[in-house]
């Protein structure tokens, strides 16, 4: 009987010892065939309990923030996310309901990884084929993601045969470190906040305006945020960029909606740069006429349009277009149309680098309107890393900005192309330029049948003196956008005015920059001449070209 309690025992001790086994499983990832360099291998720790998924680094705490840590309880198979977004800043999340979801085809096929004998199962994923391979020798379920826990223990997932991750080693172990990274403050939240969160620390976020009017009223007046110039057609506000590294990518965003405006209208979000003795910012305190004048001969003066030794205009971050009447103008019903409520536009800027990286620069935005109501925008920009790297310019130097942000206190407009001179600038490098580029970006205006918004016409770059390049600005692809634009009229011929080609703009879109080159400069002075064949006036109609410069390149 003693004997028999005895054997008893120690057979529960060995069981409890099993039960209480864990191992630690490193996994190596490869694409085509190829390691991945500088790779932090995939860390899985397992017991029958619990699995947590983490990386090498983030056992050794070397991990850039954000990052996660994902564990998986048994036997409920509740997968509860954690995200440390920054020291001291921890969020988690559960699902308890995906892995139960996952569905897969069970193959025949079967290998050995490490010694152990494995059987390979097939799943779909958003057009992804993955093949997962796994083991029941291991007597225990995990892996090194969420997929195939239910299955085995999962030691290879390869998707479309290209993807893998495979384990490298298998120990076992009496303790894990989990308690030493999981620790502290842990707030929860649900999962789509959790992925909101999560993302949104991806990135930097500078919130420059959030639902902001900008209209055509003598009641517009500056506030402690937002400054506002040109009966409330201009906002501006000061913005602290961080310093931004190399692999750092920028993006500005707005969203915008009419407020009261039915029309297409020029929008644009700029900088002013303070690098010389006089700035853009000068004109919108003072007035525009006590900036640089430019002259082409036909006897307007065009102020703050062109750099000078002591000025740099305004540098243009994007050149956007209104809709007509978005969201405000929604209740006009068609047929078979359901209208888009706000308007996006999105851009890379990550060539203006230079002209942002640590600095404290006005941020402005204009849409040129005349209307009392006029527009509701929100403007962010956001910085992110990255391995793209196409944009490799050191320096951004402003040349000319034509467009009439100021128009409403008094700035022409850009008719100087009437004049065969056109544009004509002058400018002086410090130091050689390589690889250089101009971004220029252009629209052409004139609202009636025989205007050059409608016309089309050659821009034309000259480089001191020599025709550098040449085209046609050009938009075919307007009726794309027919459902931003509510209160845009209909034609008899079938066709609404926000379905016409122009001259390089939609009404709803981002004019993209064209991006020039012009090979490598040497230090010294140089001209720039944009020269296009502007269209003559008809009665109160005239045309007009809103281009703006930036000369981009190495020093």
């Amino acid at each position: 009987m003693y004997i028999k309690t005895l054997f008893n025992f120690f057979a529960l001790f060995l069981c409890g010892l099993a039960y209480a086994q864990t191992y630690e499983i490193l996994y190596t990832s490869s694409y085509n065939g190829k390691v991945l360099t500088e790779q932090s291998p995939t860390l899985v720790w397992a017991d029958s309990k619990e699995n947590f998924i983490l990386s090498n680094a983030i056992r050794e705490q070397k991990s850039d923030y954000p990052f996660e840590i994902t564990k998986i309880e048994k036997p409920s198979n509740t997968v509860v996310s954690y995200a440390f977004l920054k020291p001291g800043d921890i969020i988690s999340s559960s699902d308890a309901e995906s892995i139960g979801k996952q569905t897969f085809e069970l193959t025949n096929e079967t290998k050995k990884i490490l010694g152990y004998h494995c059987k390979k199962a097939i799943t779909k994923i958003n057009s992804n084929t993955i093949e997962i391979w796994y083991t029941n020798d291991l007597k225990i379920n995990g892996g090194p993601s969420v997929l195939g826990q239910n299955l085995g223990f999962v030691l290879e997932i390869e998707r479309n045969k290209n993807s893998l991750i495979t384990a490298s080693s298998i120990k076992k172990i009496k303790k894990t470190d989990i308690d030493s990274i999981i620790k502290g403050s842990v707030q929860s939240t649900d999962l789509s906040g959790y992925k909101d969160l999560l993302w949104k620390s991806r990135f930097t976020t500078l919130k420059v305006f959030e639902n902001e009017t900008i209209n055509f009223s003598d009641e517009s007046k500056s506030n402690e945020n937002v400054r506002k110039y040109a009966n409330g057609t201009i906002i501006l506000k000061k913005i602290k960029f961080p310093a931004i590294k190399e692999g750092e990518n920028i993006f500005v965003e707005v969203k915008q909606q009419s407020n009261g405006d039915a029309y297409d209208r020029t929008g644009t979000v700029f900088f002013i740069p303070q690098d010389k003795a006089s700035s853009f910012f000068d004109g919108l305190e003072k007035g525009a006429k006590t900036l640089p004048v430019y002259e082409n001969g036909n006897g307007k003066h065009y102020y703050g349009v062109t750099t000078t030794e002591n000025y740099s205009p305004a540098i243009e971050m994007m050149r956007f277009f209104t809709a007509f009447g978005i969201q405000k103008f929604n209740h006009i019903q068609l047929k078979g149309k359901d209208w888009q409520t706000i308007s996006p536009y999105r851009q890379d800027i990550t060539e203006l680098k230079p002209s942002l990286s640590d600095k404290e620069l006005w941020v402005g935005a204009f849409i040129g309107n005349y209307d009392k109501d006029g527009h509701k925008v929100s403007l962010e920009i956001t910085i992110h890393k990255s391995d793209q790297t196409v944009y490799k310019n050191n320096t951004a130097i402003p040349l000319f900005n034509t467009l009439n942000i100021m128009e409403m206190a008094g700035q022409d407009y850009s008719t100087m192309f009437d004049q065969d001179k056109g544009l004509f600038v002058e400018f002086t490098l410090k130091k050689d330029l390589k690889n250089a580029q101009l971004r220029y970006i252009t629209t052409g205006h004139g609202g009636w049948e025989n205007g050059d918004e409608f016309i089309p016409k050659i821009n034309s770059i000259l480089l001191d003196g020599k025709m550098t390049f040449s085209f046609i600005p050009w938009r075919s692809d307007c009726g794309s956008y027919r459902l931003y634009n509510p209160a845009s009229g209909n034609f008899p011929d079938g066709l609404s005015s926000s379905d016409l080609s122009r001259s390089n703009w939609c009404p709803g879109t981002v004019t993209n920059p064209n991006f020039i080159p012009l090979g490598d400069l040497k230090a010294g002075k140089h001209t720039l001449q944009v020269k296009i064949p502007q269209g003559a006036s008809e009665g109160t109609s005239f045309s007009s070209w809103n281009v703006s410069g930036v000369l981009l390149g190495s020093q």
